[in-house]
């Protein structure tokens, strides 16, 4: 039987204003999380810190970010998104408020590790993407997943030189109050994403009749494509966690200036808005397990010409802009795929266990980066194991079958 185009639920918020919504959801809630690495040298140097307790601690939030999203995402399906924002924006806030009076290690993993971590899983794009899966209709859906994306993308331009601005104006504690603050915005935002859980999903021809979420979890584990899809996302992880947490460090290391280290950081967001929006309009024409072997394919390239090269400001810049292109650009093709091979019914659910395993590799690429550095001094081995990745990822995505489960199969078995 072809497979029905999912009908959206219904909503009497224009698809538009959902969009722009998410758009500014995923836009705050990716902001300061993007400007972690700007508060580990200040912290580390007042309160005599390795690097490696702060990267702990942001590895602990990179990972129970990736744990609570499937559970965030179920509880999304089944009683609707606005609630789950909501809780996700107070713990978010509560996080970087604690975070700022964080004065043992104890205390920065439990604040920027556990309760921003499990804020950001309940309240952060990946929640925004399952939303506009269910609300927009068809010829809207690959244009928000790529919007969504960007907008991400844009709290990454946006926050990283503020955070630099502030914490050198007014101090890193008082930049964290204000980030807390901001992150409160997202629950008046939610309403324009209400939805109402499965009930409200229009049924697809093929839809099996009753299907629960261990029914759900089973299906998608049995299918080989899936599995690919999520191991591939483990790179993507790994290597904008490393970046994003030690970048600014990296670069002081070399002699380079923190404002270049802002500057870096910005121009990736900048030019991520760019590829993230451009995946998802060739998400709609070309083929997306090539398009994302083609993404990491050309990540490991840009990294390993980044590293080889003399590390000047001119550097920096370029390879912030090349990786930016790269950088959230897997996400329109990846969740598209979860889309296409699964429905809108479980997509939250779903696309939470694929982001699980883009945030095991996140939990490793700072966990990693702290604990090489404090070893060895320098971080060339966690570059040059990103490398790796890169390629290892673009060849796992190959055999990806892009097409629907067979749902005939388990209704006969």
């Amino acid at each position: 039987m072809p497979e029905t185009a999912p009908q959206p639920v219904r909503t009497l918020v224009p698809a538009g204003l959902v969009v722009a919504a998410g758009c500014l959801i995923a836009m705050l809630t990716f902001g300061p999380r993007s400007a972690a690495g700007f508060f580990l040298l200040p912290m580390s140097k007042d309160y005599g810190w390795g690097r490696d307790v702060f990267g702990l601690a942001i590895a602990i939030q990179n990972l129970l970010w990736g744990v609570g999203s499937p559970f965030a995402g179920a509880i999304a399906d089944r009683f609707g998104t606005v609630r789950v924002l909501c809780g996700g924006a107070v713990l978010y806030a509560a996080g970087l408020v604690l975070m700022a009076y964080a004065s043992t290690p104890a205390l920065l993993h439990l604040s920027a590790g556990v309760l921003v971590g499990f804020g950001l899983s309940a309240c952060s794009f990946n929640l925004v993407l399952a939303a506009f899966g269910k609300l927009l209709p068809e010829r809207w859906r690959s244009m928000g997943f790529g919007a969504g994306t960007a907008a991400g993308s844009f709290g990454q331009f946006l926050f990283p030189p503020l955070a630099a601005g502030l914490i050198s104006s007014v101090g890193w504690q008082e930049t964290l109050i204000v980030f807390g603050g901001v992150m409160l915005l997202v629950m008046p935002l939610s309403l324009a994403l209400a939805t109402r859980g499965n009930a409200a999903s229009a049924p697809r021809a093929t839809d099996l009749p009753g299907q629960t979420i261990a029914g759900a979890l089973g299906e998608a584990f049995r299918h080989p494509s899936y599995i690919m899809l999520v191991l591939g996302f483990f790179t993507c992880g790994f290597q904008l966690a490393f970046v994003t947490v030690h970048m600014p460090a990296f670069l002081v290391d070399k002699g380079i200036s923190p404002a270049v280290g802002a500057t870096t950081l910005a121009l990736i967001g900048l030019f991520n808005m760019m590829g993230s929006l451009a995946a998802g309009a060739l998400s709609t024409r070309f083929s997306r397990k090539w398009l994302l072997a083609w993404i990491y394919f050309a990540r490991g390239v840009a990294i390993a010409v980044f590293v080889l090269l003399p590390i000047t400001p001119l550097s920096c810049m370029l390879f912030g802009a090349a990786i930016g292109v790269l950088w959230l650009s897997t996400v329109p093709p990846t969740s598209g795929l979860v889309m296409l091979m699964f429905g809108t019914r479980y997509m939250a659910m779903l696309y939470g266990f694929a982001f699980f395993s883009h945030q095991v590799g996140g939990f490793l690429g700072v966990w990693l980066g702290g604990a090489i550095y404090e070893a060895t001094g320098s971080y060339s081995i966690v570059w040059w194991l990103s490398v790796a990745l890169s390629f290892a990822s673009a060849v796992i995505n190959l055999p990806i079958k892009e097409r629907p489960v067979n749902r005939s199969l388990i209704r006969a078995a």
